[in-house]
C-alpha cells in the first residue's frame, strides 16, 4: 500500500529502447540439441506477486467528497493503509481495521474510525467529531475538534486549538475482533493524557469533554438509508468494547484501590465483570492497563506480596484497574472472594496503602509503556 500514494520515478525511454531481447544458441553435433534462452515452448514462471489481487488505489481513498454519508463496511480494508482528504460536511464510517489513517484538509465532518494498528493522523482539518481508536493519535494545524479516543501511547497535538478529548464509547459486532487484529488493548487507553507540542504560555489548546458527553450528540449513527444500515452499532458505556474510564479528570474520593487479574483463559472477561459490579455499586473505574510483567518488576510494584506473584506473571500480561469510591477497598476484597474465588488475583489490603500501590503499578506501567 505506501506506493499507492508516492510519485512514480520518471525511467529514461533511451533506457528501454536500448534493451533488446536475444537469443542464446549453443552449437553441438548431437540430433537432441535444445536452445537456450528464448523457448517459446517453456511456461513463464509464476511469483507470488503475480499471482496477488490486483488492488485499486481508490478502493483506500475518500477525496473531494461533499454532504455524503461514506466509509468501508467491515472486511473491506483488512489491515491497509486508508487516506480522506478533502472532504466538507460528511458522515464517514470506517468498521474496519487498518494499518494508518492521514485525514487532511476535511471541515465540519463525523467520523467514526475503527482500529488502527499505527498512527492516525489529522492534519489542516477544522471543525471534525470523532470517534477513533489507534496505536498512536497526532494532529497538526487544527482548529476545534472532539475526540473519543482509545490511545495506546500519548497523544500529541501540534500547532493546534480547541481540542476537545473524550474516553472512547463503541460498539459493533466486529469490533472486538479489529482490536485483536490491529494488535490494540482494550486497556491501554490514554485518551486524557495529552501533549501538547506548541503550547502557548496563558492559553490552553485542548481540554475534556464534560464527563456527561454522550458519542451520539457528536457523531450520529449512520443514516438507515445508508450502506451501513446493516451494522449493528451501540453507544451505550455499558456496551463499549473500551472500557470507560475516568481518565485525568479530578477524583470523587480520596480512596481507590489496586486490583489485578493475572494471566488466565478468562482475563478479559474477568476484568469486564469485575468492571460491572463495581461501577453497579457506585464506583468509578479511573483507568486501565494491559502490560507484561518481570520477576524484578513483581518485586518492585507488589512488595510484600511478591514472592505469591512472580510464578504467574510467566502465564502473560497482566491487567490492572484503579477503582476509586469511598469504602471501595473493601468492597473490592469482597467481590474478589465471592466472585472471582479461585482466579489469581491481587486487591489492595487496606486503605491506607492503596494509594501507594495504585502509584506503584500505575507508574511501573507507564514507563514500561514509554508514556
Amino acid at each position: 500500500m505506501g506506493c499507492f500514494f508516492s510519485k512514480k520515478s520518471k525511467r529514461k525511454s533511451s533506457e528501454k529502447e536500448d534493451r533488446t531481447p536475444t537469443t542464446t544458441t549453443v552449437e553441438t553435433t548431437t540430433s537432441n540439441a535444445v536452445p537456450l534462452g528464448n523457448n517459446t515452448d517453456e511456461a513463464p514462471k509464476q511469483y507470488s506477486w503475480d499471482k496477488r489481487e490486483k488492488v485499486d488505489p481508490k478502493d483506500y481513498m475518500l477525496t473531494g467528497l461533499k454532504d455524503v454519508t461514506v466509509g468501508r463496511l467491515p472486511g473491506k480494508l483488512n489491515g491497509q493503509q486508508f487516506v480522506i482528504q478533502e472532504c466538507e460536511n460528511c458522515n464517514i464510517y470506517v468498521f474496519d481495521h487498518s494499518a494508518t489513517i492521514t485525514i487532511d484538509d476535511c471541515v465540519n465532518c463525523r467520523i467514526f474510525l475503527g482500529p488502527v494498528k499505527g498512527s492516525v493522523f489529522f492534519r489542516d482539518c477544522k471543525d471534525i467529531k470523532c470517534v477513533v481508536a489507534c496505536q498512536q493519535f497526532r494532529t497538526r494545524d487544527c482548529k476545534k475538534m472532539e475526540v473519543f479516543l482509545c490511545c495506546a501511547t500519548q497523544p500529541i497535538i501540534e500547532s493546534s486549538t480547541g481540542m476537545k478529548f473524550g474516553c472512547f464509547q463503541y460498539y459493533y459486532p466486529e469490533l472486538a475482533f479489529h482490536f485483536k487484529d490491529a494488535g490494540l488493548s482494550i486497556f491501554n487507553n490514554n485518551w486524557s493524557n495529552i501533549h501538547d507540542f506548541t503550547p502557548v504560555s496563558g492559553e490552553n489548546n485542548w481540554s475534556l469533554l464534560p464527563e456527561a458527553s454522550a458519542v451520539l450528540d457528536f457523531v450520529p449513527t449512520p443514516d438507515p438509508e445508508s450502506d451501513f444500515k446493516s451494522v449493528r452499532i451501540s453507544t451505550e458505556a455499558a456496551r463499549s468494547i473500551v472500557p470507560l474510564t475516568k481518565g485525568g479528570r479530578r477524583k470523587d474520593s480520596e480512596e481507590s484501590c489496586l486490583f489485578v487479574f493475572f494471566a488466565g483463559e478468562y482475563t478479559t472477561a474477568n476484568a469486564r465483570k469485575l468492571i460491572d459490579e463495581a461501577t453497579a455499586k457506585g464506583f468509578v473505574l479511573i483507568q486501565t492497563k494491559e502490560v507484561s510483567m518481570r520477576p524484578e518488576d513483581v518485586k518492585r510494584v507488589f512488595q510484600n506480596s511478591a514472592d505469591d506473584l512472580v510464578e504467574w506473571i510467566t502465564k502473560g500480561p497482566v491487567i490492572a484497574l484503579e477503582l476509586n469510591g469511598d469504602g471501595v477497598v473493601e468492597a473490592c476484597k469482597n467481590i474478589a472472594s465471592e466472585i472471582f474465588n479461585g482466579t489469581k488475583v491481587f486487591v489492595s489490603d487496606n486503605k491506607n496503602t492503596s494509594s501507594r500501590d495504585v502509584d506503584n503499578f500505575f507508574n511501573f506501567a507507564d514507563m514500561q509503556m514509554g508514556l
